[in-house]
Parts: structure tokens; C-alpha cells; sequence
């Protein structure tokens, strides 16, 4: 019985959450409400106060989630190759692919980042400066274990080439349209970055 509360439980929230990004893409973080979240989701404001303590604490919570579930998507790819620089072309095509499937999570994770605020007013974008976000970290930790297997040149530094790297696959979600050709910026991607650590 307990189990099945538990599982009701995180089923709401996650209910909650995915309704947060949808209205953080429909009017933004500016005008966004608990009850226009509520709203969306159909559920009442009391409701998402039950799991949530705050406005605050649901973003942070959405912001985890939403980091969470492309470094879910990107990892369950990565791990399939044993190969490390399959590996780093699985990092690649992952991250593009999901910026280019997953719109809505990046635009709520930008809305998040660069408009929320702390109770103390510091911007989100200035939080936890000293600690190291977990996709970079993970791209980071391919190159650097490509060159201590000395498959990959000992030329670069794999903070700034992950850097560089998860650059170019973010942008690519700023370029999207009808005329953008995802298949040729991946592979120009790969092309640019093998030449780099090759």
C-alpha cells in the first residue's frame, strides 16, 4: 500500500512538472503562475502546494528534471559503445538529437536559467558556479580518458573542448528551422571535433 502512494505520488509530481514546462513555453517564466500551472494541468493550486512548498521550490525541482532527463537521454547512448571515441560521436548525436526532439525542455530549461531568481534575488545563471555541470563533465571525462588511453592527441584540454563541443550542439537548437539541415551540422560537427582530438 505504501508502495502504491509512493508511485501515485511521484506520478503527480512528475504530472506537475511536465505542466510547468508546458506553460513556461506557453507565456514564459515572467507570467508564470501556480495556478496557471494548475490550470494547465487541471488539478487544483492546493494540490501542487501539497508536493511543492513554493513557487521556488517547483522550479527547482523542474530544473533538475529537465537536466536529468537529457543527461538521462545522452548517457543511455553514450554507454552502449564501448569504444571511446564511439563513444564521444555518440555524445555528438545524442546531444543533437535531443536538443532537436526535446524543444520544449530546452526553451523551459532557458526560461528557468536565465529569468528565475533566488529568494535572495541572484539569477539562477550565477548558482553553483564552483560546481560542474554534469553533461560537461561527462564530455569532459570522455576526452580526457581518450587521451590517457592515448587514442586521442595530447594537443587540447578537455574542459575547453567540452566547452567548445556542447557549444556548438546548444546553438544548434537556436538555428532550427525549415532550412536548417540537421544531419549535415551533426556531421560537420564530428568532422570539426575529430580533427581535434584526433
Amino acid at each position: 500500500m505504501a508502495k502504491e502512494k509512493t508511485f501515485i505520488s511521484e506520478a503527480r509530481r512528475e504530472q506537475i512538472l511536465k505542466a510547468t514546462i508546458d506553460v513556461l513555453n506557453d507565456i514564459g517564466y515572467v507570467k508564470l503562475s501556480l495556478a496557471k500551472i494548475a490550470k494547465h494541468a487541471k488539478i487544483s493550486t492546493g494540490l501542487i502546494s501539497y508536493h511543492f512548498a513554493d513557487k521556488e521550490e517547483l522550479i527547482q525541482h523542474t530544473l533538475s528534471y529537465l537536466i536529468g532527463a537529457q543527461l538521462e537521454f545522452i548517457e543511455d547512448r553514450v554507454k552502449r559503445e564501448a569504444d571511446i571515441y564511439q563513444q564521444l560521436l555518440a555524445y555528438i548525436k545524442a546531444t543533437l538529437t535531443y536538443q532537436y526532439e526535446h524543444v520544449e525542455n530546452n526553451v523551459a530549461l532557458i526560461e528557468i536559467i536565465f529569468n528565475a531568481r533566488t529568494e535572495d534575488n541572484i539569477p539562477y545563471y550565477k548558482l553553483n558556479e564552483e560546481e560542474e555541470d554534469p553533461l560537461y563533465l561527462r564530455l569532459e571525462n570522455i576526452l580526457a580518458e581518450g587521451q590517457r588511453k592515448k587514442i586521442f592527441s595530447s594537443d587540447f584540454q578537455p574542459k575547453a573542448t567540452a566547452i567548445l563541443i556542447n557549444g556548438a550542439a546548444s546553438e544548434s537548437m537556436l538555428l532550427q528551422s525549415e532550412s536548417f539541415d540537421l544531419e549535415n551540422y551533426q556531421q560537420e560537427l564530428i568532422k570539426m571535433v575529430t580533427k581535434i582530438v584526433k
